[in-house]
């Protein structure tokens, strides 16, 4: 079960409290650049509203499969991807048809990621990658949100670990390949960033108490005001699995 409800009024908003300026993914799409495009289509596991669904169809012109639980998302996701409801422990689609499976911040919300890395391995085709975009237990650090959220960084210690993560796809029947850190700017400016994330459109930002979220955003913009020029930047983590 996911964290939070993704039915729920943050559907609403989701699709403004995420995502980044133009070029501030350039590095995502270098590193994806290693194994895309693909002879099959993309499965885009937890796709959300479609942000990387359009993404990845944009810059690699892949078809995409985009399967979420929450109806209320992907009923925003972009009308070129195939779409379905459905969950990471149960995916509505037909064995070995995928050339490829993307999984962007959304590791943490399986409820059983043994099962989910058996389903993966059911419908993609033998050696076809999994890529996981995620943070991860001490990378706190790293991410600009957490810099005036330190309660919501603190959330982060319960998502899955890589160690987990690898278990759970090794037991499957994949195999760790990669390992790597990719810089995002998720805002060109502070003041950009303060608008985005007041709209509170993230897990561990919904899981701290809301005086606890209205002090950060007091940080967050003071902050703005002063060092107005300062880019918002964080690095997740890769894992790509075969």
């Amino acid at each position: 079960m996911a964290r939070i409800d993704f039915d729920g009024p943050v559907a609403a908003v989701y699709q403004s409290g995420r995502g980044a300026p133009e070029g501030g993914l350039d590095g995502w799409r270098a590193a994806l650049g290693r194994y895309l495009p693909v002879a099959g289509p993309v499965l885009d596991l937890g796709a959300g509203t479609g942000l990387y669904a359009e993404l990845l169809r944009t810059w690699f012109g892949v078809r995409i499969v985009a399967v979420e639980p929450a109806l209320a998302m992907l009923r925003q996701a972009p009308p070129e991807a195939w779409r379905a409801v459905g969950r990471a422990e149960r995916i509505p689609l037909v064995a070995g048809c995928c050339g490829a499976a993307w999984l962007s911040t959304m590791i943490h919300h399986i409820a059983d990621l043994p099962a989910a890395a058996r389903e993966l391995r059911r419908v993609l085709t033998p050696g076809a990658p999994v890529l996981i975009r995620s943070a991860f237990p001490g990378d706190q650090s790293r991410i600009a949100l957490y810099r005036f959220f330190p309660t919501a960084g603190a959330v982060l210690d319960t998502f899955p670990t890589v160690a987990e993560v690898e278990a759970a796809f090794t037991a499957a029947g994949f195999t760790l390949r990669e390992r790597r850190r990719i810089r995002q700017v998720n805002a060109a400016t502070l003041a950009e960033f303060h608008d985005k994330v007041r709209h509170r459109a993230n897990t561990t930002l919904l899981a701290i108490p809301d005086d606890e979220f209205a002090a950060g955003l007091a940080n967050l913009r003071a902050a703005a005001t002063t060092t107005p020029a300062q880019p918002a930047i964080s690095e997740l983590t890769l894992l790509t699995l075969t």
